[in-house]
């Protein structure tokens, strides 16, 4: 062959034959275990479930950070922007919106964070908190919410986590079903507390994280209140003044209730033991290549989220540093982000990162809709590059290798790399699926594998995860060494484990991150956790998989969001607006089915800039995007975009909605209409938007 040839094509077959190979790759292997008849697959490496990376030596949460904090004792830990001004900019159309001007990151080192949690765990006995009471995190994610977890760790007292934006029954519910004597919240979430004050019946303590601009609200509780109202500083300054020993906790007791983002009905808490998340942190441990000192993470999602409390606890037992933003100052181009200044991730440029999907596909309608804005050879150049490596990874003779990839990486994507900061290598994606066409887009733009990643709050987010080397798309993963997960049938709607070519059924999953249950509610605990002849504790999830060859999962359905329609189909809710949300013009979607009728709606919120340029295309005139989303030929282009979007993922005619309406209001965590994790609150949408149901179906 001419050397030239053989210097092309020969890596080329090298990386298609190695690609093939890996493919075949055994990820997760058969295993017989005990409980109900299945088809159960554990982790390829490991033969039984991992309790502990550090096996007779730490078998806490407590000990995890006392041990990082010596073995990294000058090593950034903690690190959060300081506010250098806060500005109200007003828009066109008379609207305000609160813009921020954020400075560097300061940081506290493992060695002086370990200091400011054994000073908040004295303060909180000096505060008169007992051991045998509970303390309730409220507040957003930041360096003191994990302060106070700590503490509260070092001292074996029991942490409630709610989410900063729940409402006030679900707020109230929480507090009282748990008792909780002392709350340590944020300023808003110190608002929140002094309205429903006289609702809370066993709230003593208040201890508020300061900031600029909480005065009128520590003033408003102080006169509204009985409670015993301290600043986190006051706490930690008390307990430097005043400290007591630490009291340990076992791997048995329980670490956290966290109660769930109630995507139906009022939460429920889950309780997680020590020994629980200490089994996921183990177990990812393994999973994720070269973790270390050097990493850097950026954390803004919720703490009193499963996903990212474990995250920060991995990041924590490996020494890397935690930076903290928030997602409405995540990028340069942020909705709270003053113009011309940076990001958290310009600023911080970590290497790793934790999303769930709704994140992540605005990061790739973002750069899609930049992409098409400059139009020309920008666009073609971004098609071209894109269209290479995906043919690339796709195995194809004709794809992007060596140093085009480098070319390609260079001119075109290393200014996407630069929303993120440049330097991510490593990416968790967790929550809800994340469509196929979203990771594909992630992993070219970004250079970095996608670990996907499936668990719940009651098996400690322990479920399964996507290796580094694994570049197919649409799966989770084969199981998380702490856990063997299990396929049982579901007749009912014909999903079996002896299904070909691939076994299905409902999603069970077993080992040491299963938590004990539901707090004060045995009856639900009963009907989804059972405890097999072996002594193993099984989480039946009421989701729907099926096991790939190498032992790698896929979700694939939900028992919840199947409906049966009128003429026997079967509508998988969730399935549907998975494929329908590629569509450019969807910002988020809920189809509704009714089981009398033998069609599907849909309600779809638009994504605003994507209708604009699309009106602005055809010469439309409009008064506000509310007037454009309520005009026929504006519905009519994006029904055209759904049912494009529902060929191209093969949908069923049945499936594709026959009507829909197009909403401007965003639905975010505020609104009540989604969780804190991003996932459809479905009754509180139908019964929000009843009327709107009602037109469509007439």
């Amino acid at each position: 062959m001419n050397p030239y040839l053989a210097s092309i094509f020969l890596p080329v077959l090298l990386s298609f034959l190695l690609g093939t190979r890996k493919n075949n790759k055994k990820r997760g292997v058969p295993v017989d275990v005990g409980g109900e008849p299945g088809y159960a697959i554990r982790n390829y490496r490991f033969e039984k479930p991992v309790e502990s990376h550090w096996e007779g030596i730490v078998s806490t949460l407590a000990e995890l950070f006392e041990q990082s904090c010596k073995k990294y004792a000058y090593m950034p830990l903690f690190g959060s922007r300081k506010l250098i001004s806060r500005e109200i900019e007003v828009s066109p159309d008379g609207k305000s919106f609160e813009k921020l001007h954020l400075g560097e990151y300061e940081w506290l080192s493992y060695g002086e964070a370990f200091k400011a949690v054994c000073n908040f765990a004295s303060g909180l006995v000096r505060l008169g908190h007992g051991n045998d009471e509970r303390v309730a995190i409220f507040a957003d994610t930041r360096s003191e919410w994990q302060i106070a977890l700590q503490g509260c760790f070092r001292r074996s007292v029991p942490v409630v986590t709610i989410y900063s934006s729940l409402g006030e029954g679900a707020l109230c519910h929480s507090l009282n079903e748990t008792e909780v004597t002392t709350v340590v919240c944020g300023p808003k979430e110190l608002k929140k507390l002094i309205d429903i004050s006289g609702q809370l019946d066993t709230v003593k303590r208040v201890i508020y994280i300061n900031e600029a601009g909480v005065s009128a609200e520590v003033s408003l509780a102080k006169n509204n209140s009985s409670w015993q109202l301290s600043s986190f500083e006051e706490v930690q300054k008390l307990g430097q003044e005043n400290p007591v020993e630490s009291v340990m906790p076992l791997a048995s007791d329980v670490a956290v209730i966290m109660y769930t983002s109630g995507s139906t009905g009022l939460p429920k808490g889950v309780m997680m033991t020590h020994g629980n998340v200490l089994a996921t942190v183990s177990a990812v441990m393994t999973i994720v290549p070269r973790l270390g000192s050097k990493d850097v993470y950026l954390a803004y999602l919720p703490l009193a989220h499963i996903l990212e409390l474990a995250a920060e606890s991995v990041m924590i037992a490996a020494g890397a540093s935690i930076g903290y933003g928030t997602p409405l100052t995540l990028t340069d181009t942020s909705n709270k982000i003053k113009r011309g200044t940076k990001g958290d991730s310009s600023v911080l440029k970590p290497t790793l990162m934790t999303a769930v999907p709704a994140i992540l596909d605005r990061v790739r309608d973002g750069v899609r809709k930049n992409v098409d804005t400059k139009g020309g050879m920008a666009k073609t150049l971004f098609d071209l590059s894109y269209q290479r490596r995906l043919a690339a990874i796709n195995g194809s003779w004709f794809g992007a290798w060596g140093l085009e990839k480098l070319l390609w990486d260079f001119v075109v994507f290393k200014k996407v790399r630069a929303i993120l900061g440049g330097h991510i290598r490593f990416l968790l994606s967790g929550g809800a699926p994340l469509s196929g066409d979203t990771q594909r887009f992630i992993n070219i733009c970004l250079g970095a594998p996608i670990g996907q990643g499936y668990g719940l709050t009651e098996t400690c987010a322990g479920g399964a995860f996507s290796e580094y080397d694994d570049t197919s798309v649409g799966r989770v993963g084969a199981p998380l060494p702490c856990v063997y997960v299990k396929l049982v049938d579901w007749p009912e709607s014909g999903y079996l484990t002896t299904d070909s070519p691939m076994p299905r059924g409902e999603i069970v999953i077993g080992g040491p991150s299963v938590t004990l249950g539901y707090f004060k509610n045995e009856e639900k605990t009963k009907e989804v956790y059972k405890v097999d002849e072996r002594g193993m504790r099984w989480f039946y999830t009421g989701d729907i998989g099926r096991f790939h060859p190498d032992g790698c999962l896929e979700i694939i359905d939900r028992k919840k969001d199947i409906v049966k329609l009128q003429h026997g189909e079967y509508v998988s809710l969730g399935k549907v607006e998975a494929a329908l949300s590629v569509s450019p013009y969807v910002d988020n979607i809920m189809v509704h089915a009714d089981p009398f009728l033998s069609f599907c709606v849909a309600l779809v919120v638009a994504s605003h800039n994507a209708l604009e340029n699309w009106a602005s295309k055809q010469g439309i005139s409009y008064s506000d995007i509310s007037e454009l989303c309520k005009m026929p030929e504006a519905i009519k282009e994006v029904q055209s975009s759904l049912v494009k979007a529902a060929k191209d993922a093969k949908l069923e005619r049945f499936e594709i909605p026959s009507k829909i309406e197009l909403l401007s209001e965003p639905w975010t965590p505020e609104s009540g209409l989604v969780t804190a994790a991003l996932k459809l609150k479905r009754e509180i949408i139908k019964k929000t938007y009843a009327d709107n149901l009602k037109k469509l179906y007439s």
